[in-house]
């Protein structure tokens, strides 16, 4: 099995996936509302956008900006389900379980906390 961390330096290996990094308007969200909240909607996100067996626009229901967890989700090829099945063979057309769900936002959250992380330490 797939460690965060292995996940993360996979990616980074990724031309496409590593050119994905959080804004200041981003941080500033964060700093707003806080990190449970972020993870809350980290939450309710793949809930709602990736978790259903069939999305009827799948590949195309996660924006590449507007909130922290839409980069990571690009950034971390959790996007759309052809991204979860190429890069982690996640079967696309069934219903992802509760564990499924819960490593990609243990995912999602890692990387963005080691994005708030660095861009802090500027």
């Amino acid at each position: 099995m797939q460690t965060i961390d292995n996940a993360l330096l996979k990616l980074q290996k990724s031309k496409f996936r590593a050119k994905f990094k959080l804004s200041q308007k981003d941080i500033d969200y964060i700093d707003a509302k806080g990190m449970d909240t972020i993870r809350r909607h980290a939450e309710d996100f793949v809930t709602d956008r990736l978790a259903p067996a069939f999305i009827a626009n799948d590949g195309k229901q996660t924006p590449m900006k507007g909130h922290p967890v839409f980069i990571a989700q690009h950034a971390c090829a959790c996007c759309c389900r052809g991204c979860l099945n190429k890069w982690y063979r996640v079967s696309e057309n069934v219903e992802l379980t509760d564990i499924q769900k819960q490593k990609i936002v243990n995912l999602l959250m890692a990387w963005i906390q080691k994005q708030y992380d660095s861009f802090k330490s500027y």
